[in-house]
């Protein structure tokens, strides 16, 4: 089985941003890591080359001094604001990136995989609008998978770096609200999963069935 046939033709990618607050058309996007899933030849999965950036924030952007606090990130670092790269720019480095990934591994389209991530997938979605580059992304636009609810099937957990722990994942909570320490360990977390849970019997091959037309018809 090829990785394409395991998530038919999607190409799983963990994605991690930190932010200036909660709401993703106001609050700044500060960073974003990106890790590719891929599968060897004996059918293991393990996370690929990441791709991250820092980012200046948006003009206008909210900045929430709880959450800079929270996440430790101060936007106006000089050490930071030398390497930061503005929001259109650092997408489109990393899709162009994750495009090349996709289409190695004859994928028809990305589909995000986070902890909590739909909160991940709004401030991308939201990006993307602000940079005009709808035409550049590779993520499906809202179908995600996430390890809150993978973690919490397997483990009985549902905070990363518990289901980590659970897992026998190392976690370093000093390293946490990095953008690309995270992604690492969710990148990880879902490998491990996958790699110890195998899918039920005939999952890929069960024949469609008609139920919902025979219900339908049954109906009076």
């Amino acid at each position: 089985m090829t990785l394409k046939e395991r998530f038919r033709k999607f190409l799983p990618v963990v994605v991690d941003v930190e932010t200036a607050g909660f709401n993703a058309q106001t609050d700044a996007l500060l960073e974003i890591a990106c890790i590719p899933i891929l599968m060897n030849e004996q059918g293991v999965f393990y996370p690929g080359a990441a791709l991250n950036a820092h980012i200046e924030p948006f003009e206008g952007a909210n900045l929430e001094p709880r959450a800079l606090e929270f996440t430790g990130i101060d936007p106006n670092n000089p050490m930071r604001k030398a390497i930061a790269e503005d929001e259109k720019t650092a997408l489109r480095r990393i899709f162009k990136g994750l495009k090349e990934v996709r289409k190695a591994e004859d994928c028809r389209q990305c589909v995000l995989i986070g902890h909590n991530a739909h909160f991940d997938l709004n401030f991308l979605n939201a990006a993307v609008v602000r940079t005009n580059s709808k035409n550049h992304n590779p993520f499906h636009q809202f179908s995600v998978f996430d390890t809150v609810t993978l973690a919490a099937v397997a483990f009985g957990q549902t905070v990363l770096a518990r289901a980590c722990k659970a897992a026998g994942l190392e976690f370093d909570g000093n390293d946490a609200h990095s953008a690309l320490y995270d992604t690492q360990k969710t990148a990880e977390l879902f490998c491990y999963i996958l790699n110890h849970y195998p899918m039920l019997p005939n999952a890929l091959y069960a024949e469609p069935t008609d139920t919902h037309i025979e219900a339908d018809a049954n109906e009076t």
